[in-house]
């Protein structure tokens, strides 16, 4: 009975999908109801007699990848299929592509370096699990703020460290001091200082970019006061990890950088893997930028930012 029900469901498939028979055409041929005909195409793919692939011509994207990475010296190149350019579904798929990058990467001993932002919130909720000895999970930047705003500081690190089943070293301290004294005394603490060297010593750094829009996080958390708001948005195009930088990627006011809380972009430079992860249309002149200053050798970002990026490189 069997046999003949699966001889009779291939000849179905065969009738709809090599010869395009319609479904009332099969039923005819067959001699066998309509309703026949569409219960036995639904066991030729259940049984797996019919695997049906799309082919997406934008989904490889390895040829512009590969121009990005010649563009901008870059080590890596991975570009996320957003299907539409909307700022919450590219953090979506950039996370999704950063954290399929990740586990390619990833080795016992690793000391991963990771930012915040919702761009590392998405990526710590797509991580593939997978057990490593002797690495470590280290917090970039200062992490705690009263603001109501979320930074996903906290979730981020602890989703890292349970994800690889190790350890995570947290920053316990805002991410920018009132005044550059007091940020000195902080660092001379024995663990702040072993966690800053911890991050120093990363050899995979991961982070995002962030805008100098009213909306953007580090605005919203209520650190910097009017003059200081005005002067960035002035001066600069984005940040990484709180350092803010210009247009060619240097830091756009000493001073504010000189009372923020974690790792100096300098040392972004000298990592095995520094991984930038960010797209959209508002966040295009600061990753141009960090590209520009060398803060990353690895890129993970979306279609239509990588478009934009390789145009702009050729300008």
């Amino acid at each position: 009975m069997t046999k003949n029900k699966n001889k009779l469901a291939i000849s179905a498939a065969k009738l709809y999908y090599q010869s395009d028979f319609s479904q009332a055409e099969i039923a005819k041929e067959l001699d066998i109801s309509r309703p026949s005909v569409s219960r036995l195409l639904q066991y030729a793919k259940d049984k797996g007699f019919v695997r049906i692939e799309i082919f997406d011509p934008i989904e490889d994207q390895s040829h512009l990848a590969k121009k990005l990475m010649h563009a901008y010296k870059l080590k890596h190149v991975a570009i996320a299929n957003a299907p539409i350019e909307n700022e919450e579904d590219i953090k979506l798929y950039i996370g999704r592509k950063g954290a399929e990058y990740l586990s390619t990467i990833i080795k016992d001993g690793d000391i991963i370096g990771v930012g915040w932002g919702t761009t590392m919130h998405h990526l710590s909720h797509s991580l593939t699990p997978h057990e490593l000895k002797g690495a470590q999970i280290v917090q970039l930047e200062g992490g705690i703020t009263l603001s109501a705003s979320e930074t996903y500081a906290t979730e981020v690190l602890e989703r890292f460290a349970a994800n690889y089943k190790t350890v995570a070293q947290s920053l316990p301290l805002p991410v920018l001091f009132d005044s550059r004294e007091v940020r000195d005394m902080v660092y001379r603490d024995r663990h702040i200082q072993r966690v800053l060297e911890l991050g120093k010593n990363a050899n995979i750094a991961l982070f995002s970019v962030g805008t100098v829009r009213n909306t953007a996080l580090f605005f919203r958390l209520g650190y910097a006061d009017d003059n200081e708001k005005k002067f960035i948005k002035e001066h600069a195009v984005g940040d990484i990890c709180s350092r803010f930088f210009t247009k060619d990627g240097t830091i756009a006011d000493p001073d504010l950088n000189a009372r923020t809380v974690g790792l100096d972009l300098e040392y972004l430079r000298h990592k095995e893997y520094s991984i930038l992860l960010a797209g959209g249309q508002a966040k295009l002149e600061g990753i141009y930028a960090a590209l520009q200053g060398g803060y990353a050798n690895v890129l993970i970002t979306d279609r239509f930012t990588a478009q934009r990026l390789l145009e702009w490189a050729t300008k």
